[in-house]
């Protein structure tokens, strides 16, 4: 007996349902072992602080010289240029200061728990 339209009769269904049956009553292969790297060495919360407010200090550093640049006329920097520039080391500056708030409310928590 055929099916309609796809030239496939039951008894193939058939030896196909079995194949798959057949296929997953076996044992699966063991999967090869995958190798990891070493641990990353440990970041000192202080070197991590350190790094990122010498990011923030870089990019309000390049925002000034971006700015000067622009009001001496050099015609290679574009006022779109130095305002995408203020706002980036503005908001960097924000995310820091807000930052240092939970540092500093993180501290005063732990220093008023009792012990």
């Amino acid at each position: 007996m055929k099916t309609s339209g796809l030239g496939i009769d039951s008894s193939r269904i058939q030896a196909m349902m079995e194949q798959l049956k057949a296929h997953a009553a076996k044992p699966q292969a063991s999967v090869p072992a995958i190798q990891t790297e070493a641990p990353a060495a440990k970041v000192q919360f202080s070197d991590a602080l350190k790094d990122a407010l010498d990011a923030v200090s870089a990019s309000q550093n390049k925002s000034q010289e971006l700015g000067k640049r622009f009001q001496m006329g050099d015609d290679s920097v574009s006022l779109s240029d130095v305002m995408v520039s203020m706002q980036k080391a503005s908001i960097n500056f924000q995310a820091t200061i807000q930052v240092r708030n939970k540092l500093v409310s993180a501290y005063h928590d732990i220093m008023n728990m009792q012990v």
